[in-house]
């Protein structure tokens, strides 16, 4: 076995410097807002991790059924030498993809990116044990603008799964996808997750669970700013609201103040008022048609190849080309 290598694109203070900058923008702005992947820190991603296994919420197990299912299939098609994985995190749903492309095609090199330092050079490792032929690549880095950080060479296929995709608005999507397509070479291909559109009574329970966990994780953005800016948030005193915009089709999570307000960030220097009542948004999580990927891949540069969902068509793995 080869021992991993890790290369490193954000510090702590990178980290920091760019909560202070979000956190003074969304706190400042009407109406406030904060982006979500503040939420994980340790707590945070503990949370995320007993939401994924609650009967309310069901992407992340129909994403792996779908990807058992499939996972030979998609090898066989995109024949890749170098698999990168954007928000790679535990790599738990990766290893499915990892056993099917080294043992159906001709998989070199496996390349995890994640934001969390100590969570990548853990997943690092233990890919790097249990796939000893594999040479292990980590880029710990902020896949909304490093994508240009990502090795090159060999025939690559880029993975976000997760239906992460959803957390962007249109015009980030657009962004995104435009530069995923910059950094990959034509014929290489982007593996993409996302949640489809489906019956809000079905939809809006997997963010608004009946034991009140993701409650916890939505308020956990708050703990992170307490922690990290010296901000003086009541969490308690928030309430966790999950809405479905039929509109713009995607789940929003809010925080709403039980009563009048005031809050200090120390690090920031900065006084935010929040009224009885008041929303601030925490996250979108967008769901998407299949035209609608089609669509959005086609304008970033892409040609969909493969388009597979589960039996519900609650969730899709969509395979696409670099033109």
């Amino acid at each position: 076995m080869t021992a991993p290598t890790v290369e490193t694109h954000l510090s702590e203070a990178d980290l920091t410097a760019a909560l202070r900058s979000d956190a003074e923008r969304g706190l400042t702005a009407e109406p406030k807002s904060l982006p979500p992947k503040w939420f994980y820190d340790a707590r945070g991603s503990e949370l995320f991790e007993r939401i994924t296994e609650l009967p309310e919420y069901y992407p992340t197990r129909t994403e792996r059924a779908l990807l058992e299912r499939v996972v030979g299939e998609i090898a066989r098609a995109a024949h890749a030498e170098v698999l990168v994985e954007l928000g790679a995190g535990s790599a738990a749903k990766t290893r499915l993809l990892l056993t099917a492309l080294t043992s159906e095609g001709p998989l070199k090199t496996y390349v995890p990116q994640d934001v969390s330092s100590g969570a990548l050079r853990d997943a690092a490792d233990r890919v790097a044990a249990e796939f000893p032929t594999l040479a292990v690549h980590g880029v710990v880095s902020d896949f909304t603008d490093t994508l240009q950080n990502l090795p090159r060479g060999g025939r690559r296929m880029i993975a976000f799964l997760g239906g992460t995709i959803g957390n962007l608005i249109p015009a980030e999507r657009a962004e995104f996808l435009a530069g995923i397509h910059d950094v990959l070479e034509p014929g290489e291909r982007l593996l993409l997750g996302a949640g489809l559109v489906i019956a809000p009574d079905i939809l809006v329970p997997a963010y608004d669970d009946a034991a009140g966990v993701t409650a916890e994780f939505n308020r956990n953005v708050l703990h992170v700013l307490n922690s990290r800016l010296d901000a003086d948030f009541a969490p308690d005193k928030f309430d966790h609201v999950a809405r479905w915009d039929p509109d713009h089709e995607w789940i929003e999570m809010r925080l709403a103040a039980t009563e009048d307000m005031t809050v200090h960030v120390r690090a920031l220097d900065l006084t935010v008022e929040f009224a009885r009542g008041e929303q601030m948004l925490t996250e979108i999580s967008a769901k998407f048609r299949v035209e609608g990927l089609r669509a959005e891949l086609g304008a970033a540069g892409f040609e969909t190849e493969r388009v597979w969902t589960d039996k519900d068509d609650r969730f899709a793995l969509v395979l696409a080309g670099r033109l």
